[in-house]
Formats: C-alpha cells, sequence, structure tokens
C-alpha cells in the first residue's frame, strides 16, 4: 500500500518563506488582536511604528507559528490564537519606544496586546506593559550623566563663585 503525503499549495509554501525570510530580520515580534479596528487605525499605527523602523504587519495563524517554529522562537503558539497582527522590532530601543507606541495607541482604540516575544524571552501581557513603561537604554545613559555631571557642576559654580568673590 501507498504511504500516504499530504500536498502542499505551491502558493502557501511561497507565503511562509517569504514571511520566513521577513521574520528573521527582526529579533522583537509584540503580538496583538487587531479586532475592531478600521483600516485608517491601522494605517496610523503603521505609520507612526514606521518612523521607529518597525513593521505591524497582519498574519496568518497557521502561517505565523511556522515561521516562529522555524526560527525556534518556541513559546508563541499561545498568542497565535484569533485574528493576529505582529509588531516586528530590531533591537532594545526600538521594541521599547514601539511598544510604547503600540500600548498608547491601544488606550483609544480596540486593539489588545495579546504577549511578546522579546530577546529570546516570552512576554505575557502585563510584562510587556511593564516593559513599555520603562525607559529607553539611551534615556538610561542620559540619567546616569546628568546624575554622574550634577556635582562637578555643583563644585566648578561653587568654584567661580570663590573666584568672582576674591577678584570684588
Amino acid at each position: 500500500m501507498a504511504e500516504y503525503k499530504a500536498r502542499k499549495a505551491q502558493h502557501k509554501v511561497d507565503a511562509v518563506k517569504v514571511m520566513t525570510d521577513e521574520f528573521s530580520q527582526y529579533d522583537g515580534f509584540v503580538f496583538t488582536d487587531y479586532r475592531g479596528m478600521t483600516v485608517e487605525q491601522i494605517s496610523l499605527l503603521r505609520s507612526q511604528l514606521r518612523e521607529q523602523e518597525a513593521t505591524y504587519r497582519v498574519v496568518k495563524n497557521r502561517f505565523a507559528k511556522i515561521v516562529m517554529n522555524d526560527l525556534e522562537h518556541k513559546g508563541t503558539e499561545a498568542n497565535l490564537e484569533g485574528p493576529t497582527a505582529v509588531l516586528l522590532t530590531k533591537g532594545e530601543d526600538a521594541s521599547s519606544l514601539a511598544t510604547k507606541i503600540l500600548f498608547d495607541f491601544s488606550k483609544s482604540t480596540s486593539l489588545q496586546v495579546k504577549g511578546a516575544y522579546l530577546d529570546g524571552k516570552l512576554f505575557d501581557k502585563e510584562a510587556i506593559e511593564a516593559y513599555s513603561k520603562l525607559p529607553t537604554r539611551m534615556e538610561l545613559i542620559a540619567m546616569l550623566m546628568g546624575t554622574m555631571k550634577a556635582p562637578l557642576s555643583k563644585l566648578v559654580r561653587t568654584l567661580q563663585a570663590v573666584a568672582d568673590a576674591k577678584e570684588n
């Protein structure tokens, strides 16, 4: 008896290949439910995210599950239920800024964040929301530099005041 082998439609195989090529360029994935959003709202969100070099893409769940498994991003299957759009980001700062935009946008629309896969770690909705509220790496460095600069600035002003007082 002949062995049964499922046939795969070539256009579906090609679609998964294209999606795999695109997803492999990113290291951050935020899964959202876009139900109830209008085309104008999605277009506005995409344009805001594009400024942060992030992409927002509506995906077919079955294809996305195959792609995420091929890229060895395990545990994302639970986020790929129902209508799903994925925010794709590169880098830690881009992920932080893009998730801030996403959560700000979700306050005024029906957009709901399901979870995320960032830097090899799986986040639930609450964790990714907390992550979005953290300052970016560059903001943290700026805060640190300001804190380090403050005592030196005060010392310089004090020394200048002493020098000015001696001149008078």
